[in-house]
């Protein structure tokens, strides 16, 4: 990451030295107007700032100023809108509408709700939630596809090769290369199998390189496959609640860390999702 940092807000675009703090502020709405001069878009750190939520809190997410150029609504500024990243074991795409129903037969079961603290939802609702994470400028989802099904079954429904998901999500607005990640292999049939570990490591691979450089997994204390999954990838403990039953398991990106993703990954292929003419953010 380079010395710049880009700020999207709500009425100001600013560009902020990291070195000495100085901000020089842009103006227009939703940053409709030119780069500062010198700017290079490769350097940058994106930070997109949303205020003046209902919740009255800031959301913040990251992306590269290639993505930014030109454009003027921030909700169509997705990170990975257009993406699909494919491994050996597991293919990820966008959630979209399409993987709905799938998703929400999934999170009928009281075994998903409670690993993953969540309540369950009509279709109406999931079908909101859903299209609330396409927008949302914190979070980062992909749907895990079995890539073995995918690919031996051309035509096949993204639907019918879905196993889980992988998210991250900036928790601290103080800190924007801290995230949180979480993974969800659903199908049980696809547990054990190696799937969720290549999902975390491509989902890390593909968020490090935009500055995300801390990362936790919280997780139930007595999901132990998933603890011993995530200590495999290097994560460490660093805390643990008897109140909410979970630990907090964390990893420091450092350069020899940052090698060691890039081996583990270096065989993930990035590619525009479905419109080829689109840029893929």
């Amino acid at each position: 990451m380079g010395a710049l940092e880009i700020r999207l807000g709500t009425w100001c675009l600013g560009l902020r030295n990291r070195s000495s703090g100085e901000w020089t502020e842009g103006t227009g709405r939703n940053g409709a107007q030119a780069w500062p001069p010198g700017v290079g878009v490769k350097d940058c750190l994106i930070i997109l700032n949303q205020p003046g939520s209902l919740s009255c809190k800031n959301f913040w997410s990251l992306y590269s100023l290639e993505c930014l150029e030109g454009k003027n609504d921030a909700a169509t500024m997705r990170l990975n809108q257009n993406t699909m990243l494919l491994g050996k074991k597991v293919v990820l795409v966008p959630y979209t509408s399409e993987h709905v129903p799938r998703y929400h037969e999934w999170m009928k079961s009281e075994e998903l709700q409670r690993l993953t603290a969540s309540e369950p939802l009509t279709l109406e609702q999931e079908y909101a939630m859903q299209r609330s994470w396409q927008e949302d400028a914190d979070k980062c989802t992909f749907i895990v596809l079995d890539a073995e099904k995918w690919q031996a079954q051309p035509g096949a429904t993204e639907e019918s090769c879905m196993v889980g998901d992988v998210n991250l999500f900036l928790t601290d607005l103080e800190d924007p290369t801290l995230g949180e990640i979480e993974v969800m292999i659903a199908e049980p049939s696809c547990r054990g199998k190696g799937l969720g570990t290549e999902a975390v490591l491509a989902m890390l691979s593909y968020v490090t390189r935009l500055g995300l450089t801390k990362f936790e997994a919280k997780i139930g204390q007595e999901n132990e496959p998933s603890i011993r999954m995530f200590q495999k990838l290097h994560f460490e403990q660093v805390a643990a609640s008897s109140v909410f039953q979970e630990v907090t398991l964390r990893l420091t990106v450092s350069e020899s860390e940052h090698q060691w993703l890039l081996k583990q990954t270096s065989h993930v292929e990035e590619k525009p999702y479905r419109d080829e003419s689109a840029e893929p953010c």
